[in-house]
């Protein structure tokens, strides 16, 4: 019996499909039946049964299935201490608005972690880790940024936008029916300047160019005001609170979805690295992805999650 076998019947297990489990540990689905078979000869028990349409554990499976899954955790632990332990660097990572609530308490055991407190755009952020400034950075990205800079990149998190409009009406507001802003300032809003217009030519919204870098906070507001129609809110202001006389409405047909990635060289060779990547994403969900109301941009790297969209 092998750790990696005992790793093998843990994602199947888990995922309760051959070809999944197999996705997820990046092997063939042929090999994983073979390690599979060839645990079940050592222990002299059948983990799983299974035919063409489905997978289920046996009661001895079952049984097992704890003990399994503590012994890969703990081997798991064992090798990001033993690594962590080896690396005098901290891992440096860098975000823009957003980041995980709990990113230190994902770190811990893992790696030595620097936060760098250099919030910077989007793009900025994407460049620096390629350049190598950072290791890591939490930043929205579309898969002609990965192309250019050479970069990978995961599901981390996401915001649902919203548009704020003047006086009380919180009703929902059709995507056709709201304003976007971006700002000349291509070195400030480059990347959301590309999300605006890229969901204003899908949806019919409107486009509205502005100097003033009123496409935040109290100049944002102001822009609201005058405009008389709901403006879709930048990810930058999603949690600032609001003057009393505007509102936040839902934003329908479409809802759009701005993600937040996170990000890494493509020749990232240290393991420290790729340990805290899998710590940082392990466990998160599609936040809403697959939802048919949603919007993406025909370019984000997580728009291919959603099989349903061609």
């Amino acid at each position: 019996m092998e750790l990696r076998q005992l790793r093998y019947f843990v994602a199947v297990a888990e995922e309760l499909n051959f070809g999944r489990a197999a996705q997820r540990l990046r092997i063939a689905g042929p090999s994983l039946s073979q390690q599979i078979k060839a645990l079940e000869r050592d222990l002299k028990v059948t983990l799983f049964d299974r035919d063409r349409r489905s997978v289920a554990l046996t009661p001895a499976g079952a049984a097992l299935l704890p003990d399994a899954q503590a012994l890969v955790a703990g081997a798991d632990q064992l090798r990001r201490r033993a690594m962590g332990l080896g690396v005098s660097q901290p891992v440096r990572i860098g975000y823009v608005k957003w980041c995980p609530t709990d990113w230190a308490e994902r770190a811990a055991g893992v790696a030595q972690l620097r936060v760098d407190t250099w919030v910077m755009p989007s793009h900025a952020q994407a460049a620096r880790v390629a350049e190598g400034s950072l290791d890591l950075a939490i930043c929205w990205v579309q898969n002609a940024d990965l192309e250019s800079l050479s970069l990978e990149a995961r599901l981390l998190g996401t915001d649902r936008l919203y548009a704020l409009s003047a006086g009380s009406d919180e009703s929902p507001v059709d995507a056709a029916d709201t304003v976007v802003l971006v700002d000349a300032d291509a070195a400030s809003w480059s990347s959301w300047n590309r999300y605006g217009e890229q969901f204003a030519a899908a949806t019919g919204a409107r486009i509205m160019r502005t100097d003033d870098g009123g496409v935040t906070g109290p100049t944002f507001f102001e822009h609201v005001r005058g405009l008389r129609r709901p403006v879709l809110n930048n990810p930058r202001g999603q949690n600032d609170p609001l003057p009393s006389d505007l509102v936040r409405r839902p934003v329908v047909n479409p809802s759009p979805l701005w993600t937040w990635s996170l990000v890494w060289r493509r020749s990232e060779d240290n393991p420290v690295v790729h340990a805290l990547i899998d710590a940082f994403t392990r466990g998160v969900g599609d936040f809403g992805l697959r939802e048919a109301s949603v919007w993406l941009p025909a370019d984000d790297p997580h728009r291919a999650r959603d099989e349903s969209r061609g």
